[in-house]
C-alpha cells in the first residue's frame, strides 16, 4: 500500500507520530472481515456462526470472522439473514439504543449500501419509522434490494437529496448524516480510495458536507439528534466541521459515555465530546462520529410553513383485491409506487402519503404484487419480509444446488406434486422468492437485477448455522 504523501504528511502532523505509525502498521495488515445478524430472522434459531472470532463489542449481533468466505454462495445472505458490515460502521446502531427508548421517527439520510440502516433498524423501539435515502439512483436501488431483503416493514427508501427533504416538510426525531467523504478510513479496504485522495477533494467533501447539513437541518425536530459521521481521518471533515454545526445552527452534544476497553479514540485537536475509530487502536476501519441536540427551531419561511401546514393528500388509485398474504395483525393500507402495490402501516400512513408529494420513493412497507392484467404477481419483498403470513403460499425446499441456481434465476425443478400456481421457495425453512409453477416447469421470478451472476461453481458452505 502506498498511501499519498501529502496525506502522510498532513495525517501524521494530525495524530502526533506514535498513533500515525501505529495506524500506518494496521493499514498493511488484512481487513477485519465481520458480519451482522438479522434479529428478525434468527433471534431463536441461530446456533452457531461458523469460523467466528469473537463477538463486535459494541453490536449484540455482530461477530468478526477468522476468514473471509465467499457470501454471494450462502443462500442464507440472499435470504437477509445477516448483513455483511465493517464493524466500525454497527456503532452507529450501539449509539441510537443508548439514546432512543421510545419510538421515533427517523432519517437515515446517505444510507447506501444499506449497513447502518438495517443496523439501526435492528434496535430503534417497536412502533419506530426509519426512512433510508440515497440520492444516487444507481445506488438507491442496491439500498432498497438490502432492505428488502432485511424484511422489517417500517422502512421506506428514497432518492432524493437533501434539499428535496427540507422543502418536503418533513421532520424527523433522529437524523443519521453519514457524509460523503473522502474515504481515508476506508483505504485498507479499498485501493480506488487511495486513488481518489487528494488535498483538493478533501476541501470539496468538507464543504459539500457543511451543505449537506445546512439543508437537512430544517428537518430536525426541536430537541431531535443529528448524528454526524464519516469514514475519514482528516479533522476538516471531522472536528472542524461539527465545531460550525454547532455554532452556525445552535446545539448541544449528547455523546453517551462510552466503554474504556472499546479503544476507541475521542477527538483529535479539539475538545468537543466523539468518537474515532482508527485501525491499530480499534478493530475496524476508520469512522468518525459525533452527537448533536437541536436547541430550537429557526425561524420558518412562508413557504415552509405552509408546507407543513398543509394536509392535502395524494388520490388514491382504485386497488384490487389482496389475497391474504400478511400476517393477520399486519393492520395496513394498500398504496401505489411505480406499478407496485405496497401495504403500508397505518400507523405512519400519513406521514408516507406526505412524503410521496415531495419525494422519489423507491420501496415502502411491504411490497405486495404487480398487477399484470386479472393477475397479481407477488412482490419478491414479499416472500423475505417478516409480515408474510405463514402458509400464505405452498412453499417448496430447495437444497444447495437448487437454491444457487435459483438465485442465479435460473429453471428449478419442483416436486411432481406441488400445486399450480405461485410457490414460495425456502432454503433451511428461511424464505428465498417465488415460482409459477405451471406444471411442466417453474417460471422463476427472483429479480434480474438481483441474480448471482457469477458463472462459479461453488462447494457447499455454511457461514451460520440455524436450528
Amino acid at each position: 500500500m502506498v498511501l499519498p504523501q501529502d496525506f502522510i504528511t498532513y495525517t501524521r502532523a494530525l495524530m502526533g507520530s506514535e498513533r500515525y505509525d501505529k495506524m500506518a502498521s494496521a493499514l498493511l495488515e488484512e481487513p477485519p472481515v465481520s458480519l451482522r445478524l438479522n434479529p428478525f430472522k434468527t433471534l431463536s434459531g441461530i446456533t452457531e456462526v461458523c469460523n467466528a472470532d469473537g463477538q463486535v463489542p459494541w453490536a449484540s449481533n455482530g461477530f468478526y470472522l477468522s476468514g473471509r468466505p465467499n457470501f454471494t454462495f450462502d443462500p442464507l445472505f440472499h435470504a437477509g439473514t445477516y448483513y455483511v458490515q465493517e464493524a466500525s460502521s454497527m456503532f452507529v446502531a450501539w449509539i441510537v439504543s443508548q439514546l432512543i427508548h421510545i419510538p421515533i421517527t427517523m432519517l437515515d439520510l446517505c444510507a447506501a449500501p444499506g449497513g447502518k440502516s438495517t443496523a439501526l433498524r435492528s434496535v430503534l423501539p417497536k412502533g419506530s419509522l426509519l426512512f433510508c435515502n440515497e440520492p444516487m439512483p444507481q445506488r438507491s436501488n442496491i439500498l432498497a434490494e438490502n432492505v428488502q431483503k432485511f424484511g422489517h416493514p417500517d422502512m421506506v427508501v428514497t432518492n432524493n437529496f437533501a434539499a428535496d427533504y427540507r422543502k418536503s416538510g418533513l421532520q424527523f426525531d433522529v437524523i443519521l448524516a453519514d457524509v460523503p467523504c473522502s474515504g481515508e478510513g476506508m483505504f485498507r479496504k479499498d485501493a480506488g480510495a487511495i486513488a481518489e485522495w487528494s488535498e483538493a477533494n478533501v476541501e470539496h467533501c468538507w464543504r459539500l458536507q457543511r451543505e449537506i447539513i445546512s439543508d437537512i437541518w430544517p428537518c430536525l425536530k426541536p430537541g431531535g439528534l443529528l448524528i454526524y459521521s464519516t469514514c475519514t481521518f482528516n479533522d476538516k471533515e471531522n472536528e472542524r466541521n461539527v465545531e460550525w454545526i454547532e455554532q452556525e445552527f445552535g446545539a448541544d452534544f449528547d455523546l453517551p459515555p462510552i466503554p474504556y476497553e472499546w479503544n476507541i479514540t475521542g477527538s483529535i485537536g479539539s475538545d468537543i465530546p466523539a468518537c474515532r475509530f482508527i485501525p491499530g487502536s480499534s478493530k475496524g476501519e476508520g469512522l468518525f462520529l459525533c452527537v448533536l441536540r437541536k436547541r430550537h427551531e429557526h425561524h420558518l419561511s412562508r413557504e415552509e410553513r405552509i408546507k407543513r401546514l398543509s394536509k392535502n393528500i395524494p388520490t388514491k388509485p382504485k386497488m384490487p383485491d389482496i389475497p391474504q398474504w400478511l400476517k393477520a395483525d399486519y393492520d395496513c393500507s394498500i398504496r401505489l409506487i411505480n406499478s407496485n402495490i405496497y401495504a403500508i402501516p397505518n400507523q405512519w400512513v400519513s406521514v408516507f402519503d406526505k412524503a410521496c408529494e415531495a419525494l422519489r420513493i423507491v420501496h415502502a412497507g411491504v411490497g405486495l404484487a404487480t398487477s399484470k392484467g386479472k393477475d397479481l404477481i407477488p412482490h419478491p419483498a414479499l416472500a423475505l419480509s417478516i409480515a408474510l403470513a405463514d402458509g400464505a403460499f405452498t412453499q417448496c425446499e430447495l437444497d444447495y444446488s437448487s437454491a444457487i441456481a435459483f438465485l442465479r434465476r435460473e429453471a428449478i425443478a419442483l416436486p411432481n406434486e406441488t400445486p399450480r400456481g405461485y410457490v414460495l421457495v425456502t432454503h433451511k425453512d428461511m424464505p428465498l422468492g417465488f415460482v409459477k409453477n405451471i406444471g411442466n416447469r417453474a417460471n422463476n421470478l427472483y429479480p434480474q437485477e438481483w441474480r448471482i451472476k457469477s458463472t462459479h461453481i461453488p462447494q457447499p458452505q455454511q457461514i451460520i448455522k440455524l436450528k
